[in-house]
């Protein structure tokens, strides 16, 4: 939980509750947490070597007045994505070309632009200045964009909205092309499927990309992933969203502390899995619950249970292994 307040009566000491919430509270409010140190342990404790496969999301709640507006970049993996660098934005609505050129070089600065193997981004991403930066840098990309985008074939210089290329597509039916267009005046390779939306409706699901259109449409699904992470950081798993900060500085620091606990359970849920004690699987084949929950439960039980705490040795414990 991210409740202040919970935390403070779960601290094992003599002091009341109070007083552990002051510390709680001087520590948001002074503690300087370094934010690429942070991105930098989580990628060396992923479980899988690069090139990633990086998304680029965004996610927003409101407290009372206060919107909450995330820019996050997270690396896929396994049916989740690791929040890895994120920026707060203090207004409402989508993100600007500045703030996702500036995320994307963040992370190339860290870690190398050889660590990316494709960039995955929904509709909300598709500005022109942004793919032009994207392209300019051989940045492999697959992106959606909406059914209605126009485009231009750049041999005859004829314009028709994306769907019309796509049109004699069937239910469940994918098709790529082989010639590039201008989208928003910059080249890309198109494809396409047709899929039912959330409503069981059918609809284009359209992606440019920088090369390799014949992928995409797979390669795309991975951007799910960093749906899971969303729920599992604001639902399911640690509450974000209960917060009551509203400083941006402060929840900056508390959304770096979510991302670390957040890659800690799902490890300790991969090794439990694989050496302790596997997740049950369900007649259809999934599993029962995930790594993330696996791995929250039991560091939970460890933390909150004194029976587990006689003997432990808090530094393999804290190593996920």
């Amino acid at each position: 939980t991210v409740c202040f307040e919970k935390l403070a009566c779960s601290f094992d000491n003599s002091c009341e509750s109070s007083s552990s919430l002051r510390r709680i509270q001087r520590f948001m409010a002074d503690y300087k947490l370094d934010k690429d140190i942070i991105a930098r342990l989580i990628f060396s404790l992923l479980p899988h070597k690069p090139p990633y496969s990086i998304i680029i999301d965004r996610t927003n709640w409101k407290f009372g007045q206060t919107n909450i507006n995330i820019l996050v970049l997270a690396i896929a993996y396994k049916g989740v994505a690791f929040p890895l660098l994120f920026k707060l934005m203090p207004k409402r609505g989508n993100s600007h070309t500045a703030e996702r050129i500036q995320i994307v070089n963040h992370y190339i600065r860290l870690f190398g632009k050889e660590t990316i193997q494709y960039l995955l981004a929904d509709r909300e991403f598709v500005g022109r200045h942004w793919i032009d930066y994207l392209n300019f840098n051989q940045i492999e990309y697959h992106i959606r964009i909406r059914d209605n985008f126009w485009i231009t074939n750049p041999k005859t210089g004829k314009q028709f909205k994306a769907s019309w290329l796509f049109n004699n597509l069937k239910l469940n039916q994918t098709k790529y092309l082989h010639s590039i267009y201008y989208v928003n005046n910059q080249l890309c390779y198109l494809s396409a499927s047709k899929i039912k939306n959330k409503e069981g409706k059918p609809e284009f699901q359209i992606i440019i990309s920088y090369c390799k259109p014949e992928i995409a449409q797979k390669t795309y699904k991975e951007r799910w992933q960093i749906e899971t992470a969303f729920r599992a950081v604001k639902k399911s798993g640690f509450n974000l969203e209960d917060t009551h900060l509203t400083d941006i500085d402060r929840i900056e620091k508390l959304v770096a502390l979510v991302s670390i606990a957040f890659c800690w359970a799902y490890l300790v849920g991969i090794y439990l899995h694989e050496n302790e004690k596997p997740i049950r699987m369900l007649n259809n084949g999934k599993m029962a619950k995930s790594f993330f929950k696996h791995g929250l439960m039991m560091i939970a039980t460890v933390l909150l249970n004194t029976e587990f705490q006689s003997n432990i040795n808090i530094f393999i414990f804290l190593s996920c292994t």
